[in-house]
């Protein structure tokens, strides 16, 4: 009976501590409050590293600017962000929204409506997924915005010094922000009879970093670990994405859940603060996720005869396949296992190791067509030309670095850009290379090229243009023009060498017509070379060098950030007073400072005017950022009158008639009041010689004359701010309009 009484107490304890239980969590869930943000409110300008919102209907319209795809820069509309990625769609609804660090080589797409713009970098990132509170974190129900002045503009008028320590200070804490490392990981594949190369004998043996890994197939992330041991990551074979689910591709492990990227980011960061290595990025994006394909892959030995090019296409298979008789030059074997043991006995002294020729810096990646359309002679031929390219080239540490892929149904590394530093180990791996067989997928190529070759971990230089030569025996089996701009939009130079392409009779084979055209980087006829047979190859070989080596011409490797001359031209009159020119100086040095500067990238030259004219430093004149934002911090405030129109004939005969050929000329004109002389002639003849104007108008400036001096369309290139302190509010603006204008230029 006591049992009995004491059980039924125990039963009515837990019943009772069970529904106090859902109690509490009904109230908590009815206390969290959801705040609302609008369709134009950029990730930046809230404060809070991860937070739920809810968006309005309507925010899919083209004025809500979107960077990126799955990573987005922060100075995206959230709200329109989220649409992209499928998280809402236009009737609104909750997102949840975490900051990353910043990021290299936003790719832009159209996806849901939606088309996001492109662009090669940016200081804060975020990700967007659907609006589920993540267990163990606390979410405000307010949300905290970014002053609307920035005190870090505003510079006190006893003290301008301050100013550049400031800069300084910003600029340091936004290169150490986007500084990111990881170890390289190695693709292993299971094969018949594996024969290793000694690049994948050093990528196997290499202590890998500190790394965070998890399976592609699952979302729950592996503790971070710090191996004593040489080890090889074996990669599973690709899984399906589950929807809603955004990987951080570029910033750290391709498979790392978005919850923590952040937390990825910044464990690199402290990897690549201790090792000592700097981020290049004049050329390109840097992306960490690498994949080296170093393994020989074993000849599947059967081959075919040389039908026509349709019949070839049409087989696409080894089963339909007969074995081909070609001979071939004695001394080049598939099988040659690259020593003997009197010369591992006996090693011969070191040869001197060229340097390469300084001439042709630029990383080169060639996309060799490994399919079985190709043959086996035709193979052996395609070898000996990359095996003369890599002669021809002088391939060295200070000169071009030059690796391979190979095509089939699939692309994989044949070796990197770091494998080999010379020509002449270069030239025995091509000649060891097998062929894979399979289709001419060439769009799969580009894609795998563009996310995995171009990498720091794989010997990427970053102040060297980066450059795809295709090899294509007829034409690919599948598209290429997407894959093709989003290679181009990271900053790759696309060559296509076509041997034997199709004949008029065999042009209703081709899958995608003018696909040269729609690849390369610009369709002028500078970028592509038509072979019309395989034996002729080696034609090509010195156009070739020479094209791939003109860097003045590798036009894809330019970005809005590398590739131009920017004059500010500065209003110095008496009406601007000290403390708002030191405001005007700041505006101008947080332009300055998100550009690439160097002698061959984007230079800074600037102006002052009044009555008078004065050249305070030229395009020339200093070639690195900090020389750059120590020269605007000295420059004197001259006071004076205002002849706004003489300053731009000055401008354009002092300091843009300096300007490299190559180079986008652009204006910046700031003022704060109407002109003594007219402004429209002066401009009218600086837009004739290609300068491209942008009128800030502070205070008094009269509106119609911004609108004269700024290039059309005036909306896109006029700006005007009621003072001095709300300058700051158009450095992200300004900013984007000239990357956006930079994308939109045509490819002929």
């Amino acid at each position: 009976m006591k049992a009995t009484v004491i059980a039924t107490f125990f039963g009515v304890f837990l019943i009772c501590t069970y529904a106090a239980k859902e109690a509490t969590k009904k109230m908590k869930k009815s206390k969290l409050y959801v705040p609302q943000i609008d369709c134009d409110v950029k990730a930046g300008k809230i404060i809070n590293p991860e937070f739920i919102a809810k968006c309005p209907p309507g925010c899919q319209d083209v004025k809500y600017r979107v960077y990126g795809t799955d990573i987005y820069a922060s100075f995206s509309s959230v709200c329109n962000a989220a649409i992209h990625s499928g998280i809402i769609d236009n009737t609104g609804g909750k997102i949840l929204v975490q900051k990353v660090a910043g990021h290299s080589g936003y790719r832009g797409t159209f996806s849901n409506g939606v088309r996001s713009l492109s662009l090669p970098r940016w200081r804060e990132s975020f990700l967007v997924s659907e609006g589920k509170p993540r267990k163990g974190v606390t979410y405000p129900s307010t949300l905290e915005y970014s002053s609307s002045k920035n005190t870090a503009v505003k510079s006190e008028p006893k003290k301008p010094e301050q100013d550049l320590k400031a800069m300084k200070s910003a600029d340091s804490a936004n290169a150490a922000e986007k500084a990111s490392e990881q170890g390289d990981t190695v693709r292993k594949e299971y094969q018949t009879s594996p024969v290793p190369t000694p690049a994948t004998q050093m990528a196997t043996t290499t202590p890998t970093p500190t790394t965070t890994t998890t399976d592609p197939s699952t979302t729950t992330p592996k503790p971070t670990t710090t191996p004593a041991i040489a080890r090889t990551t074996i990669v599973a074979a690709a899984a399906k994405t589950r929807p809603g689910l955004h990987r951080l591709r570029d910033i750290g492990s391709s498979s790392i859940h978005p919850a923590y990227s952040s937390v990825v980011a910044a464990a690199s960061r402290q990897v690549q603060a201790a090792q000592g290595r700097g981020q290049n990025t004049a050329f390109r994006g840097t992306s960490t996720s690498p994949s080296n394909r170093n393994i020989l892959r074993p000849s599947a030995g059967i081959q075919r005869q040389e039908p026509d090019a349709a019949f070839r296409r049409a087989a696409g298979s080894p089963a339909h396949l007969a074995m081909e008789t070609d001979s071939w030059k004695p001394g080049l074997s598939l099988f040659d296992p690259g020593f003997s043991s009197k010369e591992e006995l006996n090693p011969k002294p070191l040869e001197p190791v060229s340097q390469g020729n300084p001439n042709c810096k630029v990383d080169l990646s060639f996309l060799m067509d490994g399919s079985w359309s190709i043959g086996k002679r035709r193979f052996q031929l395609q070898k000996q030309f990359l095996s003369n390219m890599a002669q021809a080239l002088g391939v060295g540490s200070t000169g071009p670095l030059m690796g391979i892929v190979q095509y089939g149904d699939d692309p994989s590394t044949e070796f990197n850009l770091k494998t080999y530093a010379n020509s002449k180990d270069l030239r025995n791996a091509i000649e060891k290379i097998p062929q894979k067989g399979g289709l001419s997928n060439v769009g799969k190529a580009l894609s795998f090229v563009n996310k995995n070759f171009f990498l720091d971990a794989n010997g990427n230089r970053g102040g060297a243009p980066n450059v795809a030569v295709v090899l294509v025996d007829g034409w690919p089996t599948d598209r290429v023009e997407e894959a093709s701009r989003l290679a181009r939009e990271s900053g790759i130079n696309i060559f296509f060498v076509t041997i034997e392409a199709a004949a008029e009779s065999e042009k209703q084979n081709v899958i995608e017509p003018d696909f040269v055209d729609k690849a390369v980087c610009r369709t002028s006829g500078f970028y592509s070379i038509n072979v019309p047979s395989w034996f002729s190859l080696h034609k090509v070989v010195q156009p070739l060098v020479k094209r791939v080596c003109d860097t003045d011409r590798l036009v894809c490797s330019k970005t809005c950030l590398n590739s131009a001359d920017i004059g500010f031209v500065i209003d110095g009159s008496s009406s601007v007073g000290t403390s708002n020119f030191r405001t005007v100086l700041q505006f101008v040095a947080n332009i300055s400072k998100e550009f690439e500067i160097s002698d061959t990238d984007t230079r800074i030259g600037a102006v002052q005017y009044t009555y008078e004219q004065r050249l305070e430093f030229s395009f020339d004149k200093y070639s690195t950022k900090q020389d750059v934002l120590s020269a605007i911090k000295r420059i004197s405030y001259w006071s004076g009158g205002t002849s706004t129109g003489a300053a731009i004939s000055y401008a354009s005969e002092q300091l843009f008639s300096k300007s490299k050929p190559n180079k986008r000329k652009i204006m910046i004109l700031i003022t704060d009041g109407r002109s003594y002389d007219d402004v429209r002639v002066p401009a009218m003849a600086a837009h004739r010689n290609g300068i491209i104007a942008y009128s800030i108008g502070v205070a008094w400036a009269a509106q119609d004359e911004l609108e004269a001096i700024a290039t059309d369309p005036d909306k896109e290139h006029s700006f005007f701010v009621d003072e001095f302190d709300n300058l700051y509010r158009f450095v992200n603006q300004l900013i984007q309009n000239i990357c956006t204008e930079f994308n939109s230029q045509p490819r002929n």
